[in-house]
């Protein structure tokens, strides 16, 4: 029996445009073994109503598009039986790179067809789910910056990056994790299910989104001449030996800060207030990794 895919395309994702994104699809699907159908999300949070509506009547829902999308359509399914997929357009792709799948898009549609599916983790930030990321400071703040920028895409992220980070500074945070606290001074708040932002800038290089726990990441100030460093560092996965980098694992999260400001999931911003309650979804969502991921 053939099993039913629903794509989701998200049509600005990564500044890329998606016209020829269908024609993809039927090139590279096995009609033998999927019937496919194909929408265009339109706006914020369309896709996750489209995905909330096709829960129980699709076998996979794909999203087409980069973590911000992959969010949204993974907060409808997470803990149903429905499969994730991703065909990464994105700025980053941090979960879709991660898990292995391929950044060519005919390879990635060919990997649904194989359907190695895994059960990951999942994280929560006020209630609100998270797959790959969440964060607040200055990770946070640029998310948000860039949320209204007109172009969009790696390089205006970098750009808004550089423009921003010498005149942000650090904020003061009280950390309980798993019933023991720490405080702490930090530039950026980064947890971490996966290891990566995106673009294979890793954050947190031992993470596991199969271990039942999220990696706390506190990154302190650095000069503005180490930015570089700090850059190679993630590209390298040797972050951790920085003494401006702070790992804590844990279970159940709890921050408070100064004032209320941005956070983001998975890379998209929002406001919230001082108090941020992050907890561990254990085994939560059902993925279809790619050919290289291996679990660790």
């Amino acid at each position: 029996m053939k099993r039913k895919a629903l794509f989701i395309i998200n049509p600005i994702s990564g500044g890329k445009k998606k016209d020829g994104v269908p024609d993809l699809i039927d090139q590279n699907i096995d009609k033998a073994v999927f019937d496919a159908t194909i929408v265009f999300s339109d706006g914020v949070s369309h896709a996750r109503i489209i995905a909330l509506e096709a829960v129980g009547k699709y076998d996979i829902i794909v999203a087409v598009g980069g973590d911000g999308t992959v969010n949204e359509i993974a907060s409808a399914i997470v803990g149903s039986d429905t499969a994730l997929g991703i065909v990464p357009y994105g700025s980053g792709n941090g979960l879709a790179r991660f898990l292995g799948v391929p950044m060519n898009p005919n390879q990635a549609i060919q990997a649904l067809v194989k359907g190695n599916a895994e059960t990951i983790d999942s994280g929560t930030v006020n209630g609100q789910p998270f797959f790959n990321m969440a964060g607040m400071g200055f990770d946070a703040h640029i998310s948000e910056v860039f949320s209204h920028g007109k172009k969009r895409g790696f390089i205006s992220y970098i750009k808004s990056s550089i423009e921003e980070i010498s005149r942000y500074g650090e904020q003061q945070y009280h950390i309980e994790i798993d019933g023991k606290v720490y405080e702490r001074n930090a530039f950026m708040l980064s947890i971490a299910n996966s290891s990566q932002y995106g673009n294979n800038a890793h954050i947190s290089p031992k993470a596991s989104v199969q271990d039942g726990l999220l990696d706390v990441c506190l990154i302190r100030k650095f000069p503005l001449w180490r930015f570089p460093e700090m850059g190679i560092r993630m590209l390298t996965k040797t972050s951790e030996s920085t003494s401006y980098v702070e790992i804590i694992r844990g279970k159940q999260i709890n921050v408070t800060r100064q004032t209320e400001g941005p956070i983001h999931l998975d890379g998209e911003p929002q406001v919230m207030g001082t108090a941020i309650h992050i907890n561990i979804v254990p085994n939560s969502l059902k993925v279809i990794v790619g050919p290289t991921y291996k679990k660790n």
